[in-house]
């Protein structure tokens, strides 16, 4: 600073500088980020298959998607892929094709590590649900690739596929040949104990028809199915009982399901304290189960349960369900109420006999007016 310039000056000075630099700071990290935009953005312009993701570079040339984009992208990547995603969706809304989808199926034809087939597919499923027209326009050939990677050593990239699988199946014409990885998605859920590839295999199960060239295969992994409904994995649990239910309408796999061996405790899962949407599923799962034993045709065979059997549990001589039931029916959630005065019912009037199902629920104690 000069001699003649006075305090006040220099530190105004000072204050001009300071405010130069940070401005400078400013300009060059806009210029980096615009930079590293414009460099993901290059594959939209190209024909190449590379996934849009894999050639977005962080510092150093090291790809996002090695550390930041699975199982949680970083924010940057997760901006630019939002943004890439926002211009094929305007592309499709006005009628024309991004071909966004059609690159990350034709990428996940290469050679990849397991994490960066995992966010292939991550994206693919994202574009399924968003590109309608996009997702209609793909091929068997394009299911049967993806159900390929059900075979992958890595249960993310197992776990991601099931998600795609599912997103395809909300697409009718598909849901056929996803049908013909159904015993394979049976096979996942029953030896590999994950609680994330659970929800996802019985997420699909769930959204497809139940073909009966499955039903042998179902019968081997009821065992499995029951063990994923009395674990403490609540949404994997929902899932599972809801498979079950559908099941307890089919005659031929009746009996298999009330045979189950399940723990003593299985009561538990009808406690006042289990979160309101599993009990209402279990409860609707205990009165298909009533309902189908009450019918003729299964009336008609004597059937023979083991001790620890889900019939016992539920039906025995000593079961104590019907304590559990009245509980429920001051359930604080209206459904859950509901359900469990459908599940009293359907225990005390066989189906032969539900047309006169005041009769039934008179003479139950339950419903005596002095209790």
């Amino acid at each position: 600073m000069g001699k003649n310039v006075s305090p006040l000056g220099q530190l105004n000075i000072r204050k001009s500088v300071l405010g130069l630099t940070i401005g400078a700071g400013a300009v060059y990290l806009l210029y980096k980020a615009i930079r590293t935009g414009m460099k993901c953005q290059q594959p939209l312009s190209t024909s190449s298959p590379t996934c849009i993701a894999r050639e977005c570079l962080g510092p150093g040339g090291r790809t996002w998607l090695q550390e930041d984009l699975l199982p949680r992208p970083s924010s940057t990547a997760r901006t630019v892929w939002v943004g890439c995603l926002g211009l094929a969706i305007e592309r499709e809304r006005h009628g024309g094709d991004s071909g966004e989808l059609r690159r990350l199926l034709n990428s996940l034809e290469n050679r990849h590590d397991e994490y960066t087939k995992g966010m292939i597919l991550h994206n693919i499923t994202r574009c399924v649900y968003l590109l309608e027209a996009e997702a209609s326009a793909c091929t068997p050939d394009d299911i049967m690739l993806v159900g390929s990677m059900l075979d992958d050593k890595d249960n993310s990239v197992k776990i991601q596929a099931l998600n795609t699988l599912k997103a395809f199946s909300g697409i009718r014409k598909f849901r056929l040949k996803i049908q013909e990885h159904f015993i394979k998605v049976l096979e996942l859920i029953a030896t590999i104990w994950d609680s994330e590839l659970h929800i996802a295999g019985l997420r699909l199960l769930n959204n497809l028809p139940l073909p009966d060239f499955v039903h042998p295969q179902l019968r081997r992994v009821m065992p499995a199915l029951m063990e994923i409904l009395q674990s403490d994995y609540h949404l994997a649990q929902v899932q599972a009982i809801r498979l079950l239910s559908h099941l307890a309408q089919k005659n031929d796999l009746l009996y298999d399901i009330l045979n189950c061996q399940v723990h003593t405790n299985f009561l538990n899962l009808f406690q006042v304290k289990q979160p309101g949407s599993l009990l209402f599923e279990v409860l609707v799962f205990a009165e298909r189960l009533s309902e189908g034993r009450n019918t003729p045709h299964y009336r008609a065979v004597k059937w023979h349960y083991n001790e620890q059997s889900l019939h016992e549990a539920l039906f025995g001589e000593k079961s104590r369900l019907a304590d559990r039931l009245l509980a429920l029916v001051i359930h604080p959630e209206e459904e859950v109420q509901i359900q469990a005065c459908k599940v009293i019912v359907s225990l005390q009037c066989p189906q032969d006999i539900r047309g006169r199902s005041s009769s039934c629920m008179t003479g139950h104690p339950c419903f005596n007016s002095g209790e």
